[in-house]
């Protein structure tokens, strides 16, 4: 099982370059919102079918959840909002080290201080 994550783990890190690249791209052309808006307009339609049809019947409990949980959304906007603004700029391997340094440190700090 723990080879399974590993791999999924692996893909998702190709994923992730792979996506933060044509977005690069293509914000060239459309603009660094417009990119960033089309990538979570159709994430959130795709993962709203997912849920309607092989969820766990909690899709509004997120309404219950603690409002400091909630602002996580920001984070993912803001990370995926800067690496549209950065690949064009520095490349795609400049940006995912620099992402992957921040990951590394804000996880120590969380670790060290115990938060959350």
């Amino acid at each position: 099982m723990q080879i399974f994550i590993v791999i999924s783990t692996l893909i998702a890190g190709i994923t992730l370059s792979t996506q933060s690249a044509v977005n690069g791209s293509f914000s060239k052309k459309a603009g660094t919102l417009e990119s960033a808006f089309l990538t979570f307009i159709t994430g959130g339609f795709i993962l709203f079918i997912i849920t309607l049809f092989f969820g766990h019947d909690s899709f509004l409990e997120f309404f219950h959840a603690p409002k400091w949980q909630l602002a996580a959304v920001w984070f993912g906007v803001g990370y995926l909002f800067l690496t549209i603004v950065a690949i064009p700029k520095i490349g795609v391997i400049s940006a995912n080290i620099s992402a992957v340094i921040g990951q590394l440190t804000m996880g120590m700090v969380i670790d060290h201080f115990g938060w959350f």
